[in-house]
């Protein structure tokens, strides 16, 4: 791999990782027609590791003050719980289905334009959809809510239905406000990514050399930064214009990708 190519896809893994349009599906589609292929598809899942710092280094302040409340405060315990219920389902799914996962989803690029176009769809829909929101504080979930939202996260199994996508989806329907939704998700990836990042090193650490290395160091440094930005500005740019211009994009670059592998046949 190249050290331009492994810019690229850090920045695009950084760009939509915490943003409703699948930055599994983007960056295997985008190294697909780059022609990258990294050994067990570990370059595509270590360099998410900086999209999670991303997440840490903005909300250090918050976490680090609800781990300190843990011993006496039941609102901290809570939603330590609430986070740890929802991360299960995917934790369990994704160590149980990981060969299939990897050997199988993972190339097959036209299954992720199909559910990059169809998660589009339901993006529409939902922004259109009135729900009265009931929850409106993404640290004050109770642990059944997240389980609800934990068990629409494993949708993102398939690339290309996005993690994000899935989360906020499912707190939207369930009652969440936008941002709230959006928040939660933050907190949601932490445990998630960090889960698969250790899992797939675990899984491919025989296969890291020195020559694959170094691409992965290349993608995580542009990752955090261009997460890091993203995440700054998100939130208050879904509390406006809500979800629909996520749901644009991913039918435009669904429709485009069937089509570029349409005409490489």
């Amino acid at each position: 791999m190249e050290t331009w190519q492994a810019v690229l896809l850090g920045i695009l893994e950084g760009l939509t990782e915490f943003i409703p349009v699948s930055s599994t599906g983007h960056v295997l589609l985008a190294g697909h027609f780059l022609g990258v292929h990294s050994p067990g598809r570990a370059f595509e899942v270590l360099i998410q590791l900086g999209a999670i710092l991303a997440i840490l280094a903005v909300y250090f302040g918050r976490l680090w003050a609800t781990a300190a409340a843990l011993p006496y405060k039941a609102q901290a315990r809570s939603f330590a719980l609430s986070v740890l219920i929802a991360f299960l389902p995917a934790a369990i799914v994704g160590a149980a289905l990981h060969g299939f996962i990897k050997s199988v989803l993972f190339e097959s690029p036209g299954l992720i334009c199909i559910m990059l176009i169809l998660g589009g769809f339901v993006l529409l829909a939902v922004d259109r959809f009135a729900v009265t929101p009931r929850y409106n504080d993404a640290m004050a979930f109770p642990p059944r809510l997240a389980l609800k939202i934990g068990l629409f996260q494993t949708l993102a199994m398939i690339p290309g239905v996005s993690r994000s996508g899935a989360t906020i989806v499912g707190g939207l329907l369930l009652g969440a406000d936008k941002r709230s939704a959006a928040e939660f998700s933050f907190f949601l990836a932490m445990p998630t990514m960090a889960g698969a990042f250790a899992f797939d090193l675990y899984k491919n650490w025989t296969t890291l050399d020195l020559s694959n290395t170094t691409p992965i160091v290349v993608g995580f440094i542009t990752a955090f930064i261009a997460a890091l930005t993203v995440v700054r500005v998100l939130l208050e740019f879904v509390s406006r214009h809500g979800y629909a211009p996520f749901g644009w994009w991913r039918i435009i670059v669904g429709t485009v990708g069937l089509a570029a592998l349409y005409a490489s046949h």
